[in-house]
């Protein structure tokens, strides 16, 4: 499951993963955040919260992740990952990789400084 808050404001999608993610998460995310890009273009960034990476529930729901962010990610400037697990290092290294946005990763109560960090334009 995931619970999810967009910022129109300042064009920030936060994304917090609460257990295994399903399939439905994805749906939602994009039902969310597609009306915004059709009206403004991008979004500055996703900014992730999660102590952990929780995983998924199914092959359906990892494939559904996978084509979200083929989808989307070249509309989205930045990823800042707030979390204090280790997977936030790699998954800073791996997906810079395969993705179009800038990734960093912050420490688990850093989520001001990941958002001044979006938020950044140079």
């Amino acid at each position: 499951m995931i619970e999810h808050t967009l910022d129109t404001t300042n064009a920030i999608l936060y994304v917090r993963p609460k257990s295994a993610l399903e399939k439905e998460d994805f749906a939602q995310l994009a039902k969310a955040v597609d009306p915004f890009l059709q009206k403004s273009g991008n979004l500055a960034g996703i900014i992730i919260e999660a102590p952990g990476f929780p995983g998924w529930d199914s092959l359906g729901a990892m494939a559904a992740h996978f084509r979200f962010v083929r989808e989307h990610h070249t509309r989205v400037k930045k990823v800042g990952l707030v979390t204090d697990s280790a997977i936030g290092n790699v998954a800073e290294r791996l997906a810079s990789h395969f993705v179009a946005a800038q990734i960093r990763h912050f420490a688990g109560g850093d989520l001001e400084a990941a958002k001044q960090w979006v938020m950044q334009t140079a």
